[in-house]
């Protein structure tokens, strides 16, 4: 095939070839639009950085786009990135600051380490309390900049966190007014109502953090967007001269509709933002990556005087590289790290793979599919994920047909590790989920709901995966939910779960299998399965070394995860 190069330091007048390379990717893409036959784009090691995103269309079928020497010793480290360098820093009483206009950001990363946005841990004021739209506390607040300031609602409901944003403060006698954001605080107020054992309650409640004011900035390592000023208090014996800032701009890095047999192999993606939850229409989380705006609420009774409120449509957190409606992509060898959204999106399309990539440093989650066939998700590894949106999935999957999820190693999420909803034909083998529900309750190491086929022959096959460590009280290693049918569930192992298992749950779960597992503890309903489970040859053993000797040959083969490069 057609080898063009492009690097950093390249010019895009020149031929394109590895003594005069092009300077940037739309230029690359012009030139293999042009060769005959396919063309493979070589790309140096280095920044490329994005001033928008980066689009493949099908004109640009057949291109593999891969870093300069993937697969040797000597690959180098190509680095797509839709972030900007901060410099002209000043110091100002022992923090960093720089003028940056117009940028908006809500990550920033310095030496390649995530910095954390400067917050507080509650609403001052000895009684402070909720109104129709916001708050009063009796606290007198020294907010510098209150119109950028964002409260953060973790475990209204135990699987939601939403993030809302303040309007205006003002004082009216002895009393501090806080006016929230609209539309997000009334689709919050509307959203989040329930009753427990005849208990009512309603709205957001108070916030469990608040971040984003520079009178906030107490800890070494965070950070402040105000206004148009960057403020950043450095951690000990960080210099502005020799440290390299960069605050991700781009909200999507690439984007590829239609194409056919386009392949992306050793890159990296990194240092891109989303702006959505800085907006009045904040981010009004309900479960996994779906957050509501508007539309109305429906009511789920969950028992005689339980019930809670839910959307009755809710949108995807979307993902910072995304691939629509293609045919046999292969993602191989990449890393996904340093974005502000989820890494990488799959809507539609036929046989894509995506094989021994990384993903780690991420707002959201690590892979995202809906409504696509014969996708491919095998050998990854996922860490360190959903460090804004808690609620994020490792991995997602949702309307495909086909889907096979294997040997992946998924670890220090905060939420699910893999997550099926409604599908055919799933297929999820040998995956290591290893502290899984850091953070939120009500899921699990992996998760399934909704109907998975139409019969075992179609449905889906849960096989040869092993859970660790799900990490908080109300979650299950194997949560079969919602309404789950057609569901075969076999050969596993589960350690160290809150619960191993659940058999009972509303909807009635229907033609669902539980046959062969192993686990430390019996799950909940093993002793008398409803009508539509059937639970034979699962063994618990309670005692870690007999249960490790017993399921030696199932452990050796999941996970697995090997860089391809």
């Amino acid at each position: 095939m057609f080898q063009i190069y492009v690097a950093p330091t390249g010019d895009d007048s020149g031929p394109g070839t590895f003594e005069r390379p092009f300077a940037t990717l739309e230029r690359a893409r012009s030139a293999a639009r042009e060769a005959d036959g396919g063309a493979v784009v070589q790309l140096r090691g280095g920044t490329h950085v994005l001033d928008r995103p980066f689009e493949l269309t099908e004109a640009d079928s057949g291109t593999v786009y891969q870093a300069y020497g993937y697969g040797t010793p000597s690959q180098e480290e190509a680095v797509v990135s839709g972030g900007r360098t901060i410099t002209a820093w000043e110091e100002r009483d022992g923090l960093w600051a720089a003028e940056v206009g117009d940028l908006e950001t809500r990550q920033l990363y310095v030496d390649g380490r995530r910095a954390t946005r400067a917050g507080i841990d509650a609403l001052p004021g000895s009684a402070p309390s909720a109104t129709a739209t916001g708050y009063v506390t009796d606290g007198e607040l020294d907010w510098h900049s209150p119109g950028d300031v964002e409260f953060v609602h973790r475990g209204v409901y135990p699987w939601t966190e939403a993030r809302l944003g303040v309007a205006e403060v003002s004082r009216d006698g002895d009393t501090t007014v806080i006016t929230m954001a609209a539309p997000a605080f009334g689709w919050a107020s509307e959203l989040y109502n329930s009753t427990w054992e005849g208990n009512t309650s309603s709205g957001p409640g108070l916030p469990t953090r608040i971040e984003n004011d520079a009178s906030f900035l107490r800890e070494p390592g965070t950070f402040v967007l105000s206004g148009q000023v960057l403020l950043y208090l450095p951690r000990p014996g960080e210099d502005p001269a020799r440290t390299r800032v960069v605050a991700p701009v781009l909200e999507k890095l690439v984007n590829v509709a239609g194409a056919r047999e386009v392949a992306f192999k050793g890159l990296v993606f990194a240092d891109a933002t989303w702006l959505r939850p800085s907006r009045p229409e904040g981010f009004v989380h309900y479960h996994g990556s779906g957050y509501y705006e508007g539309g109305g609420v429906e009511v789920a009774v969950l028992g005689e005087g339980s019930s809670v409120t839910f959307p009755a449509t809710s949108v995807t957190i979307p993902a910072c590289v995304t691939f629509e409606d293609t045919t046999g992509v292969v993602i191989e060898g990449c890393r996904f790290t340093r974005l502000g959204a989820s890494g990488l999106g799959v809507s539609g399309g036929e046989g894509l793979t995506v094989r021994g990539c990384e993903f780690d440093t991420l707002s959201a989650g690590a892979v995202v599919v809906s409504g696509s066939g014969g996708t491919t998700i095998e050998d990854n590894r996922v860490r360190g994920i959903g460090v804004e949106y808690s609620g994020s999935p490792g991995i997602a999957v949702t309307g495909t047909r086909g889907c096979v999820v294997a040997h992946n190693e998924i670890s220090d999420v905060p939420h699910c590790g893999i997550v099926f909803g409604p599908g055919e034909g799933s297929k999820v083998l040998s995956n290591l989920t290893v502290d899984t529900m850091r953070v939120l309750a009500d899921g699990g190491g992996i998760y399934l709901a909704g109907a998975q086929g139409e019969s075992h022959d179609n449905g889906a096959v849960v096989r040869g995966n092993v859970i660790k460590d799900t990490r908080t009280p109300y979650n299950f290693g194997l949560y079969t939910d919602y309404g789950a049918s057609w569901v075969t569930v076999e050969e596993n192992v589960v350690m160290r779960a809150d619960n191993t298992a659940v058999l009972h749950v509303g909807p009635p779960l229907e033609n669902v299998i539980y046959r062969g597992n192993f686990w430390d503890a019996d799950p909940l309903g093993h002793d008398d399965p409803p009508s539509g489970v059937t639970y034979e040859g699962n063994v618990t053993l309670k005692d870690e070394h007999e249960l490790n000797a017993a399921t030696a040959a199932i452990r050796s083969r999941a996970g697995r995860w090997v860089p391809s490069s």
